[in-house]
This record gives C-alpha cells, structure tokens and sequence, in this order.
C-alpha cells in the first residue's frame, strides 16, 4: 500500500503553539514535570516510530525522553476536569518525530499512571500504551521526586525512581530546549492508520534542574538502548494547561495506508 512521502521540511520550531484549539476535545493541565532527555541514534528510533513518520533530529542527532509529572483533572470538551479520576502522576518514555506534511510531534512508547479506569480508556479508545502502575510524586522545598513501579500490564515491577533538585529560571531556551519542550502533537496509530492530534498551552515556564538520582528500566522496556550515561538534558517546569483538538482531516494529495 502506498506509503505517504517523506520529503516535506520539517516545520519551525515554536516556543508558541502555531494553531488555536477553539474547541477542544480534552483539556488537562499537566504540572511538577520533570524533563530527563538522552541523545540517541536516528536508526535505533525509527523502527518504534507509527508509519509516515521519521525520527526528528536537531543536528542529526535524535533524542529519548523520561518525562515525570502530574496530570490534573482530564476533561471532555468544555467539561469541568474531573477531580480525582483525571488527575494522577504519570510517567512517560518518548520519541520525537515529524511527519509527511512536516509536522512534529512525540511518539509515546510508554504512558504510566496511577489511575486503572484512564489507564484501561487510554488503551481501549486511544490505543495508547497506557500501562498502571504504583506512583508518587513529592515535593519537598526544591526537590522533586517520582517513583513508578508497573502493575498492569506485565511485565509487573519495571520502576522509574528519579529526583531532580529545581534551579534557576531558563530566561533564553537554547535550540536544543526548544526542540524538546515545543512539542504541539502527538504521532500515534490508530487501527493501523497515522494520527496525529494537536494540542495548544502557553509557553513553557523551564527551570534548569539537577538530577540527584535516576534509576529507571522503563527505557530499554520500549525497546530502547540503555540510556548512554548521565541525560544531556534535565529540565523542570511548574506547569500549563493543555487543550488537545479534534485529527486534522489529510490534505487533498496526501495518501494515507
């Protein structure tokens, strides 16, 4: 089956979302995250990645998140979140990717919550690797730390355990900041057809971080090569609201599998 061309340039890179989300589909606000990014090889990535889209490099070089935080209060529409059910930490492994239209995204190999009901919603209607999981977050003066030890599914006690101490205000993003923070999509499969769904918020607020601690097999568990040492990024941020909006229809000229 014809497979969409890959030869479009990626889109700019945008400390600021490049489309309004007057209707949102969700809406969410994601908070205490800490940001924790490896540089990886473009060929171990581009096996994982959904079809009609390639790894996004900054300088050739691709990159593995670890992204801890809090998710508070999940909604539907313009619906209130929901206080407890939509609101839990979460952890999750992820690629960064562009796609036929030059469009660029994350790719998530793996979403750990705390909370089975959107775990098994996230699975069943999204398609998303949702996976529960035992979690917490605490926050001490300036230090933040995440646990995450897997439940279900299997395999049971892959963990996440990392604590990051919070530093100075990030006034001027560098490149490299940007390409990892101003993310406004998500590449995904659906039924074995290419997704991609938008989201908007406002500019990141980054801390510089220190991380005290890492000890994680969450990575290689996606189907990753083991971190290569000490991340070549670590980031904070208090956090924003989020309002994700309806896949954009394919452009005439676009074939989709």
């Amino acid at each position: 089956m014809p497979q969409p061309s890959l030869d479009v340039p990626p889109e700019p890179i945008s400390a600021d979302p490049p489309h309004a989300v007057p209707r949102p589909l969700l809406t969410q606000s994601w908070l205490d995250l800490a940001f924790l990014h490896w540089a990886a090889d473009p060929a171990d990535v581009a096996p994982l990645l959904p079809p009609g889209t390639r790894p996004d490099t900054l300088d050739g070089v691709t990159y593995v998140g670890l992204v801890a935080f809090r998710m508070h209060r999940v909604g539907w529409f313009r619906l209130p979140g929901i206080p407890y059910l939509g609101s839990f930490p979460e952890t999750n492994v992820r690629l960064y990717s562009v796609d036929a239209q030059g469009r660029r995204g994350v790719v998530f190999r793996s979403l750990d919550a705390s909370r089975l009901i959107p775990v098994a919603v996230g699975r069943a209607v999204f398609r998303l690797p949702y996976v529960w999981s035992r979690m917490r977050v605490h926050r001490e003066g300036a230090t933040v730390s995440y646990t995450s030890s897997r439940r279900w599914p299997g395999p049971r006690g892959l963990r996440s355990d990392l604590a990051i101490r919070i530093g100075g205000r990030v006034e001027a993003p560098t490149g490299l900041e940007h390409f990892l923070t101003a993310r406004w999509g998500m590449h995904s499969a659906f039924f074995g057809r290419p997704v991609f769904l938008p989201n908007a918020h406002p500019r990141w607020p980054l801390h510089r971080a220190e991380l005290l601690h890492c000890a994680e097999d969450l990575v290689t568990a996606a189907g990753l090569p083991a971190p290569p040492g000490a991340p070549v990024s670590v980031l904070y941020s208090p956090g924003v609201p989020v309002r994700f909006t309806r896949p954009p229809r394919a452009p005439a000229g676009i074939p989709t599998p």
